[in-house]
């Protein structure tokens, strides 16, 4: 699928690996509470909400790269909004809006080629991680450590508030950079009519990919 430019440039650093966590299967988590009844919200079909500030710090040059905007996500399908693009997945097709060009891009939906889909980043999460679980004060830190060579992250922090919205995940990769994605004003929503539609003015250029 051609998510396009906005994806590589905004996305490519690693921001959706956020995605497959929302999403772990409960098998992993066996051992975390908290992230089995967070499964459960999104099994009922709730919708996650919130802003993000998304930050990628490379461990070799010590440069990084930020991006922020909202995000809506449910099981199934996930909206973004960030520097007047926004792109709408509902897991058979894409589209995405660029307001500075006044075009949308329409594609079919492949989560095999998408860097940030799910059920990909799902492929580098499995039972090679070892998974622990602590409270402090108000939040659970849900630690996740891999040794395995093949592991995409080495290690996770994820922090959730006391009604188990995620505040902050971050995560360390093979080469040692650094992805950190904090969420705030995040609350869960249920589903509305229009939530994951995308929204366009009348004069934009339509470019449909799936043909």
């Amino acid at each position: 699928m051609h998510i396009g430019s906005f994806a590589s440039k905004m996305f490519g650093k690693g921001i959706f690996f956020v995605l497959g966590f929302l999403f772990l299967t409960p098998n992993l988590f066996a051992q975390t509470s908290s992230f089995d009844q967070l499964k459960q919200r999104f099994d009922s079909g709730e919708v996650f909400a919130a802003d993000f500030d998304h930050i990628y710090t490379d461990s070799y040059t010590e440069e990084s790269t930020s991006s922020s905007g909202n995000i809506w996500i449910d099981e199934n399908r996930y909206k973004l909004q960030s520097e007047g693009q926004t792109i709408v997945v509902d897991g058979e097709t894409s589209r995405v809006y660029d307001a500075n060009r006044n075009r949308v891009i329409i594609d079919t939906y492949n989560p095999e080629d998408d860097d940030f889909a799910p059920s990909r980043m799902l492929s580098g999460i499995d039972s090679t991680y070892s998974v622990s679980e602590q409270r402090e004060d108000s939040r659970t830190i849900i630690t996740l450590t891999s040794n395995d060579d093949f592991s995409v992250f080495t290690l996770v922090e994820i922090v959730l508030d006391n009604q188990l919205r995620p505040q902050r995940i971050t995560a360390w990769d093979i080469s040692d950079n650094e992805i950190v994605t904090t969420f705030n004003n995040g609350r869960f929503l249920n589903p509305e009519s229009g939530l994951f539609e995308l929204d366009y003015p009348e004069d934009a250029e339509i470019v449909d990919m799936r043909y």
